[in-house]
């Protein structure tokens, strides 16, 4: 937050470093260069391999800017539904309206759960992807309770001779600390938010293979800037320096460890007491409680629970029509975490509240 609130939120420094359009900007180059090289570090990544643009503006803008690399507009791309656990800019539409950018820009087919599970219906995504013959796969989602299985989907985006995208956003503090799968053995491009598990300040971050036949460092850098955004936050870009430094550290694999397990003892909670989870249970930082079975909607709960103090969200889950009235909440273990709470302080609270 020192480093976010900082003097260098005064300076414009359009270009990489060491190729500026404006002149001062020998500290700003020092700084940039130490949050790639520490962007790197904290995901074990060999810098002759990976190379990583730390500039975006969120999570949102780090996706398009990577869309506008690797694909050309009205190239057609499949993410996770909205409604089964993805996230907006994975090309999420209604029967009525295209909702965001990558719809508006991208022909999107979203592939989708298993109703049944919860679980990605990977032999279904196949069938759909050898049918839509997509340009991107994307995978990552922002209320999905499991790990993803990227060597399988490596291989149905290389049945199409397609990108494989991932966003780790929910996940890369995780991700990080070895809690997760990592994308990066299967993936072209990563993206993430440098906020959520990863504790940093609200930002993005996009990880590219340094492939020289397919030149996607150049593409994504460009992407990046000028065709996406203008002068990078200098101020956010320290924060993120001074988070991924915290990433590297031993302790942050404790607090991401923890994160996991007080997530597993909030669902095991909530179903001792009969409640209904998508995928019955989580591997993340994350519980998606389906709220259907006892009449209730997660806009209802979310006002409740305002109420008595406790910061959750409605969350569509798999099979609903509506964001805004959807039928489930969202419920995540990082904030309790990062204020020393474990397994028994989680249980305890979550008892007291059914009790």
């Amino acid at each position: 937050m020192e480093a976010n609130g900082s003097i260098l939120t005064n300076k414009y420094s359009e270009g990489l470093p060491g190729a500026r359009y404006y002149g001062g900007n020998e500290h700003i180059d020092i700084l940039e260069n130490l949050a790639r090289e520490r962007a790197l570090k904290a995901f074990n990544l060999d810098p002759k391999v990976w190379g990583v643009n730390v500039q975006p503006y969120s999570g949102s803008t780090a996706n398009f800017a990577a869309f506008t690399a690797l694909i050309q507009p009205q190239d057609r791309i499949m993410g996770l539904g909205l409604p089964d656990g993805g996230h907006l800019t994975h090309g999420y539409y209604t029967a009525k309206k295209k909702i965001t950018a990558s719809s508006i820009y991208f022909q999107s087919f979203p592939y989708r759960v298993d109703p049944s599970t919860g679980i990605i219906d990977y032999a279904q995504l196949e069938t759909n992807a050898n049918l839509f013959k997509p340009r991107l796969v994307v995978c990552g989602g922002s209320a999905y309770p499991r790990d993803w299985d990227y060597a399988r989907l490596r291989k149905i985006a290389d049945g199409q001779g397609a990108y494989l995208l991932s966003d780790m956003a929910h996940i890369s503090g995780l991700v990080a600390a070895g809690e997760q799968s990592s994308p990066f053995e299967y993936c072209d491009v990563v993206t993430t938010t440098t906020h959520k598990t990863l504790r940093g300040p609200r930002a993005g971050l996009i990880f590219f293979r340094k492939d020289k036949e397919s030149d996607i460092e150049a593409r994504v850098n460009a992407a990046v800037f000028p065709a996406c955004q203008g002068g990078p936050h200098n101020n956010t870009i320290a924060g993120i320096a001074v988070a991924l430094k915290q990433a590297a550290d031993p302790a942050f694999k404790t607090y991401a460890k923890q994160v996991r397990a007080n997530a597993a003892a909030m669902a095991s909670v909530l179903v001792k007491h009969g409640y209904r989870l998508q995928t019955d249970g989580t591997e993340n930082h994350l519980i998606l409680w389906d709220l259907r079975p006892l009449g209730l909607t997660g806009s209802k709960v979310e006002k409740i629970c305002d109420a008595a103090h406790i910061t959750l969200n409605k969350n569509a889950v798999a099979g609903d029509t509506s964001a805004l009235v959807p039928g489930g909440v969202r419920v995540g273990a990082s904030a309790l975490t990062s204020r020393s709470m474990v397994e028994k302080d989680v249980e305890v609270r979550l008892d007291c509240l059914f009790d």
